[in-house]
């Protein structure tokens, strides 16, 4: 027996085991190893590029997948894989090609149906991408995630909240390019917006709190209006950027609502910038705060404008709220509105995104 192919296939093998345990690197040193004793064997070519798709190494892994489809191109598994890194490399009509014929080889995944359905709905076929969600639910897909999706591309009933793992994931994939793609290729500004009017008070608050701190984009803003800055995100990825801004004195891994209605702390400064998106109704994140908030405290955030309906989710999955809804919830919650402006949140395909930014203060 070759043994060099024998030491590939142990060491392919410890790469599974690490795999499955969610060992990236280490997994991705036994494939690496692999491929080097058996070049070219697709298995350990589609192996080592699913590990670099974890890693966030998407054109790396983009290759070594395309390699091996070159060898077997009628595996159902690699085209899969394939059309998730084309995806995520923003190239989504390719992407569609791939998942229609990993699924004409093999209609089981539920999760290919739910990813081709996310293709469609970002080419802005919302019906198409609703059959695509609705097949993944029938072939035992997550529920909740779907009838999430099913809401965004369709209307009907808006889920209050999404789905927890839905954020997370989103947040720690978008994590090693968060801050660039926001503020360069988005034109993203709400952190000094915000900041902006509050410096304009010529006051220093005691403790800032930063909801859905992310990277820490906020974080030196508060950092020069607070003594002491507290950050929160659902995200350890993105915990890990804030962390390294070193404007924060503690940060915490948690849901935002989840932190406030744990929290014993009082915090005279509060910042949720491009926060409210991804969260859906705020009725009982707004009245924890207020419990954690002393009068003369200061409340600001940002959220996507809706014209028509108190929260809307849009196709984006992003949530809109709108100015009557936030006016009623700083009444119901002791605040008193200081400023409520509108501007462009962002951008997305050069289209200004409405937004409203938001200033409150504890009564």
């Amino acid at each position: 027996m070759d043994t060099g192919l024998e030491q590939a296939r142990t060491l392919f093998l410890e790469g599974v085991a690490h795999y499955e345990a969610g060992r990236w690197p280490q997994a991705e040193q036994k494939f690496a190893a692999a491929l080097s004793l058996a070049p070219g064997r697709p298995s350990v070519l589609t192996n080592l590029g699913v590990v670099r798709l974890k890693l966030g190494r998407t054109e790396e892994a983009l290759a070594l997948l395309q390699e091996a489809l070159a060898k077997e191109p009628d595996q159902a598994e690699t085209l899969g894989h394939c059309a998730t890194a084309l995806a995520e490399l923003g190239r989504t009509q390719e992407a569609l090609a791939h998942f229609d014929r990993a699924l004409a080889l093999d209609p089981q995944p539920a999760a290919l149906w739910m990813l081709r359905g996310t293709a469609l709905r970002e080419l802005a076929r919302p019906q198409d991408a609703a059959a695509s969600f609705r097949e993944a639910l029938a072939r035992g897909g997550d529920r909740e995630l779907l009838e999430y999706y099913l809401a965004g591309v369709e209307g009907g009933q808006v889920p209050p909240r999404p789905p927890r793992q839905y954020v997370e994931a989103l947040f720690d994939r978008y994590a090693l390019e968060f801050d660039d793609h926001l503020v360069q290729s988005l034109r993203y500004d709400a952190p000094p917006v915000l900041a902006g009017r509050l410096s304009a008070q010529g006051r220093r608050w005691r403790y800032a709190l930063d909801l859905g701190c992310g990277t820490g984009l906020c974080g030196p803003f508060l950092r020069k209006l607070a003594d002491r800055v507290s950050g929160v995100d659902l995200s350890g990825y993105m915990l890990e950027r804030a962390a390294a801004t070193k404007a924060y004195d503690d940060l915490q891994q948690a849901d935002a609502l989840e932190f406030l209605a744990g929290s014993r702390e009082s915090f005279d400064l509060a910042m949720a910038a491009d926060v409210f998106i991804y969260v859906g109704a705020v009725d009982e994140l707004f009245a924890r705060l207020a419990e954690r908030m002393p009068a003369g405290g200061s409340f600001c955030f940002t959220v996507e404008e809706s014209t028509d309906e108190d929260i809307a989710l849009r196709p984006s999955l992003r949530y809109a709220h709108s100015e009557a809804y936030l006016r009623r919830l700083a009444t119901e919650n002791g605040f008193s509105v200081l400023a409520m402006e509108r501007r462009p949140l962002r951008e997305e395909e050069r289209r200004p995104i409405p937004g409203l930014f938001a200033w409150l203060e504890r009564r």
